[in-house]
């Protein structure tokens, strides 16, 4: 009778979560995550690859779906990215540099004005990057973008322009991949 009860208790877990979260490449993505009081729900999730390489599963979390990439730049309502590191590849260098790029990429290479918040957003990648840590940049209206590291808090940017910049990087006409922007709108 324990072994039933046990069973039935794993079954009843395994079919909880698949009703509450989306599974890709063996991550659990959960369908929906916190913006300060918001509850945001799962708009699109794809995987980042760098030639043959799969570097992480990243999502994008909205108060109500869309595929306007450009509103969803521009919109200063509560929002989220969240990564799920799945590659040895990433190093806290290579994060930074590329980082680096994406934020080049969104902005037209005008990066000046957001210069300072892109040094402070690097700090998040400063420590070691392992498989298996979770980066969250979840803007919360009239706050910022709290940038966290395995849900830990390492900064709040109050820039809307770097909140906008920071989106672009997978939202933009010039994201760091076509075809997880196109993933992420749930297209």
């Amino acid at each position: 009778m324990r072994k039933l009860i046990t069973l039935i208790s794993f079954a009843l877990l395994f079919v909880s979560l698949s009703v509450s979260a989306v599974k890709l490449e063996g991550i659990v993505m959960p369908d929906t995550l916190q913006a300060g009081e918001q509850t945001l729900q799962l708009n699109g999730l794809g995987v980042r690859n760098k030639f043959i390489f799969e570097l992480y599963v990243a999502g994008l979390y909205l108060t109500e779906k869309s595929s306007d990439a450009g509103a969803i730049i521009q919109s200063t309502d509560a929002m989220a990215i969240r990564l799920h590191i799945i590659s040895p590849k990433i190093t806290s260098k290579k994060m930074s540099k590329a980082t680096r790029q994406g934020f080049s990429k969104s902005t037209g290479g005008n990066v000046e004005p957001i210069a300072t918040e892109i040094e402070q957003f690097l700090g998040a990648f400063s420590d070691k990057i392992v498989v298996g840590d979770v980066f969250e940049f979840i803007n919360i209206p009239d706050q910022g973008v709290s940038i966290l590291k395995n849900g830990s808090e390492q900064a709040i940017i109050t820039s809307a322009e770097f909140k906008q910049a920071l989106f672009g990087i997978w939202l933009s006409n010039r994201p760091v991949k076509a075809r997880l922007r196109d993933q992420m709108l749930g297209k």
